[in-house]
């Protein structure tokens, strides 16, 4: 009987130690705030055409409260330069340009008569058409030459008009509206263009009067408060499209699409259409 007593002692005592050794071994869930539980810091890099300086600038704040752990650096400037950047060896986890054309340029898997040089930057399963834009013709206030339409840009009242480089895509769009009307070699013949090389500086020319009118993109015209005249309709160019991508080259890929499934959100697409971009469809 005392024997039995002692080994029934042991075998408890055992069984304490043993439940003791597994709780010592169990990890406590981090309490809030606790280092190990915060995401690690990412820094984005972002190039974006530079009609999207201003909305981009106001999501940024907005995605300091969705993800603060990372940190968006953008790099805003016209999709020509930024291509030309990018395959340069420039850092850039996502790229939005403002036409197709040099998305393309950077996609294997675009026409080879667009990627000529046949880069390999887009990842694959990322590209998405994000936005559409329109082209306008924009005049100072007051639009003292009072020009109503495009087509008055090949009469006696433009002295001189603000267009975008050809190698960058509102100038490009611009080009094509000025073939269509057969003037654009009567207005460089004649020297009533002024080139700027992004849209941005195309906007303050005229914001500034320093060009009768400019091309530019609606979203710029109502971010600078300009007055529009006109608006370029499929017969005069095609379709604004943006497209965006996460790159291959990225350092963070998962954080690159993660930021650019939000862009794709209603809570987004609401600063977008605010100042007149559309969803692509």
């Amino acid at each position: 009987m005392k024997k039995r007593l002692i080994a029934g002692l042991l075998a408890g005592a055992m069984a304490v130690s043993l439940s003791g050794c597994g709780a010592s071994k169990t990890k406590e869930a981090p309490a809030a705030g606790d280092s190990a539980a915060e995401a690690e810091p990412v820094t984005l890099n972002v190039f974006a055409a530079a009609s999207m300086t201003e909305t981009l600038t106001e999501i940024q704040e907005m995605y300091k409260d969705v993800a603060p752990n990372v940190t968006l650096v953008f790099n805003f400037d016209s999709s020509g330069t930024l291509k030309t950047q990018i395959q340069e060896g420039a850092d850039c986890d996502l790229f939005i340009s403002a036409a197709q054309k040099q998305m393309n340029q950077l996609d294997k898997d675009a026409d080879p008569e667009v990627n000529t040089e046949e880069l390999d930057y887009v990842l694959e399963g990322t590209r998405v058409n994000l936005l559409e834009n329109k082209v306008v013709l924009a005049v100072p206030d007051g639009n003292p030459k009072d020009i109503e339409s495009f087509e008055d840009l090949g009469t006696d009242k433009l002295s001189l008009l603000a267009l975008g480089n050809e190698d960058v895509p509102v100038g490009q769009y611009s080009t094509e509206i000025l073939t269509n009307l057969g003037i654009l070699d009567s207005l460089e013949a004649e020297g009533k263009i002024t080139y700027g090389s992004n849209v941005k500086e195309v906007t303050t020319q005229v914001s500034e009067a320093a060009a009768d009118a400019g091309i530019i993109y609606a979203t710029d015209a109502f971010s600078a408060g300009l007055t529009v005249v006109d608006q370029a309709e499929g017969d005069l160019c095609k379709q604004v499209i943006y497209p965006a991508a996460v790159l291959n080259i990225s350092k963070n890929p998962e954080a690159a699409k993660e930021f650019l499934a939000y862009l794709q959100t209603d809570t987004c697409m609401q600063v977008f259409e605010a100042v007149g971009f559309t969803a692509a469809e």
